[in-house]
């Protein structure tokens, strides 16, 4: 099956660009606005937890599915559709009058997102000439730096200033007019993707896929505060057979020749499965996040903007990663992930020793927070554009799905996991934790952090190695005749 032959514009790539910022972006700018929320419509505490859950839940349940929509019935459409429902679900969470109305259209949201999302990434694999994937992947993860900034203290100034008259409303409908431009902009400059087969659903797979994705995903993001009472291990347990369950249907509509959802074929590719290994762990470390909010502002009393501002040596530096990426690749090819996880140990035992020896944050605290950005911005767009390589172009979407979800779950899987040793810290202290024991508990969660780093590092040249390997194999391979004809062009 032949790729397309249409390149993207800039402006095509500016527009799959708003996607992906819009949705990183509704990752990051409700933290800040819980309190107001709270106020506003009067929503519980577990609601509030509900809406920043049910935006990532129901995003890594769909991604997969998303990004195979896209495969069989055309990335520009799906696109096109994913962000018509994420403009919709915005303008609901922000006329929200209730928890209840709130949390639902938060699952809209993050539903639409993940129709949205994989077509960006599966439409830079299929279309980006290879020798452009380095510096165009490299703007994909600045744009998530971007979104991490903007989420952060544009956030905080939405709640503080309340332009127009809006609260917390303004952080939804802030996505209104932007979205609409992208829409407008997806209609008129992405190229339409014509898929020369003739698509049929793998109903059965999308059902049990997304069944395991939400057995896995939903005790891992609620476990922890209910206490991990038994009906989160009993979903757990649940999961594995759903997923066995799925795998054998995946084989048999392969076998009969139909449309599986996920091609189990990838996983055959060992720098693909070692990839999304990396994948997992690199983003369990968005733990970070969590503890570091708790450290500031439950440990030091800090107010939200002040939280939001004191995270942004670690956002600059993840926007200033990605703009560096193309020369680094230049110079260490694949290494680059090498010495992005190097700097993501680095910079997180810097932070975390600083905040044992100080009762404030100094600047060997800051410092090590910069040292850590760059290295997480180094690694996000290289590491997905490494696992997307090994996907054929007409299997970007379900690749890219693959990818994001594997993403995901790591990211609830370690926020689980790492805030629960956090937790634990804190309560060896006994009565009241003063500023000092929540300074331990964050150095203890960042030494976690640091330690899957160097794990990752180890696989990373795990990988790189079984890469060359494969490369060396293919060169040495006879080439048959047809396909020695073809390349002739006769």
């Amino acid at each position: 099956m032949k790729s397309e032959p249409v390149a993207l514009s800039r402006a095509a790539l500016a527009v799959l660009f708003v996607g992906a910022f819009l949705t990183a972006l509704d990752f990051f700018i409700v933290n800040l606005a819980l309190p107001a929320i709270h106020a506003g419509i009067g929503a519980t505490h577990s609601q509030l937890q509900f809406v920043i859950s049910a935006y990532a839940s129901a995003y890594a349940v769909l991604l997969i599915t998303g990004g195979r929509l896209g495969d069989l019935y055309g990335r520009r459409r799906m696109f096109m559709a994913g962000m018509a429902g994420f403009i919709l679900a915005s303008a609901l969470c922000g006329l929200a009058t209730s928890g209840q109305i709130l949390v639902l259209a938060r699952i809209a949201q993050g539903l639409a997102a993940a129709i949205m999302g994989p077509q960006v990434l599966a439409t830079i694999r299929a279309l980006v000439p290879e020798r452009n994937q380095t510096r165009v992947m490299g703007v994909y993860g600045f744009v998530f730096g971007v979104a991490a900034i903007v989420g952060q203290l544009g956030g905080g100034a939405l709640i503080t200033f309340h332009p127009f008259g809006l609260d917390w409303r303004g952080i939804f409908l802030l996505n209104v007019p932007i979205g609409l431009l992208a829409l407008l902009g997806a209609w008129r400059f992405l190229p339409a993707h014509r898929p020369t087969t003739r698509p049929r659903s793998d109903v059965a797979g999308v059902l049990l896929l997304s069944l395991m994705l939400l057995l896995v995903m939903y005790p891992l993001t609620h476990g922890r505060e209910a206490g991990w009472p038994v009906w989160t291990l009993m979903m757990f347990a649940l999961a594995a057979p759903v997923c066995a369950g799925f795998v054998l249907v995946e084989r048999h509509a392969q076998a009969n020749g139909r449309f599986p959802l996920v091609d189990l074929q990838l996983f055959r590719t060992p720098a693909f499965s070692l990839g999304l290994l990396l994948s997992f762990l690199f983003y369990c470390n968005s733990a970070f996040f969590f503890t570091y909010g708790m450290y500031l502002q439950t440990g030091l009393h800090w107010t939200p903007l002040a939280s939001g501002i004191a995270v942004m040596p670690f956002a600059l530096g993840f926007a200033a990663g990605p703009l560096t990426s193309p020369a680094v690749v230049r110079r260490l090819g694949a290494h680059v992930l090498t010495l992005g996880f190097a700097l993501l140990a680095c910079g997180f035992t810097v932070t975390g020793w600083a905040a044992a020896q100080s009762a404030l944050p100094g600047w060997p605290f800051y410092a090590g927070l910069v040292i850590a950005g760059i290295g997480q911005g180094l690694i996000l767009p290289s590491i997905v554009r490494i696992v997307l390589a090994e996907a054929e172009p007409e299997k970007a979407g379900v690749a890219a799905g693959v990818v994001a979800s594997t993403l995901q779950i790591g990211a609830a899987l370690g926020t689980a996991a790492i805030s629960g040793a956090f937790f634990s810290a804190l309560g060896t202290s006994g009565g009241h934790p003063t500023p000092a024991v929540y300074a331990h508990a964050f150095d203890h969660a960042l030494s976690i952090n640091a330690l899957l780093m160097v794990v990752c590092i180890v696989l990373t040249v795990l990988m790189i190695r079984r890469q060359r390997l494969a490369g060396q194999h293919t060169a040495a391979a006879p080439q048959p005749a047809a396909q020695t004809v073809a390349a002739s062009g006769e």
